[in-house]
């Protein structure tokens, strides 16, 4: 089904704007990729009350940083789904790197730049996105049982972005000095702000080029 307006996702409570492919979640309407990822659960609902919020579970932990690790943000987007897209990552030391395709989806975009900042930068790493869904995959463990069910999710779909999701996943597990880290989008981050300029920018590039 596609979005006919601007909502929020159900599972990692980014942005769905109109035209993007949307399925039934546990928690109302969310991106595809995000419904049919093995252990989704729903992006937590607002708190309306204080004794809610004193109910409240706490927040998930982070994955370890190694020792020493490089913080690099990444950070993906796209005009549609599918559409132009871009990606980018950087660091405080100012490395970065972009780029971008059409067509595209958000998802394979957000993907790409953890992938794209994984094969750039040697060392203990830790990856900073605001992608739920990348983030997940590596702190929930997702992708061993897409690797044990031979790349099916648990819904017995073949998994989404294979093409991208196996050599970072294989970059990582082999490194073994990598950690994510979950970021708000657009909460005043300036890493992540500057990473989403970026990306967003070279999503306009290849609108120019599709």
């Amino acid at each position: 089904m596609t979005a006919k307006y601007a909502t929020t996702c159900g599972v990692c409570a980014s942005a769905i704007s109109p035209g993007e492919e949307i399925a039934r979640s546990g928690n109302g309407w969310a991106h595809t990729a995000c419904a049919a990822a093995p252990g989704a659960a729903p992006a937590a609902a607002p708190k309306k009350s204080p004794a809610r919020k004193a109910a409240a579970k706490p927040a998930r932990p982070d994955m370890p940083a190694p020792d020493g690790a490089l913080e690099v943000w990444t950070d993906g987007a796209c005009s549609g789904n599918p559409g132009p897209g871009g990606w980018a990552w950087a660091t405080r030391d100012g490395r970065q790197d972009s780029g971008g395709e059409s067509p595209t989806t958000n998802q394979r975009m957000e993907i790409r730049a953890a992938l794209e900042a994984v094969r750039a930068l040697d060392g203990p790493l830790v990856v900073v996105s605001d992608s739920t869904y990348v983030v997940n995959c590596f702190r929930d463990r997702w992708w061993k049982g897409w690797i044990d069910r031979g790349w099916v999710t648990s819904a017995k779909k073949p998994v989404v972005s294979r093409d991208l999701w196996e050599p970072l996943i294989t970059l990582v597990t082999e490194r073994g000095d990598v950690s994510f880290r979950w970021v708000k989008g657009h909460s005043g981050d300036e890493m992540n702000d500057l990473v989403d300029t970026l990306a967003v920018a070279q999503s306009q590039v290849a609108a120019g080029r599709a």
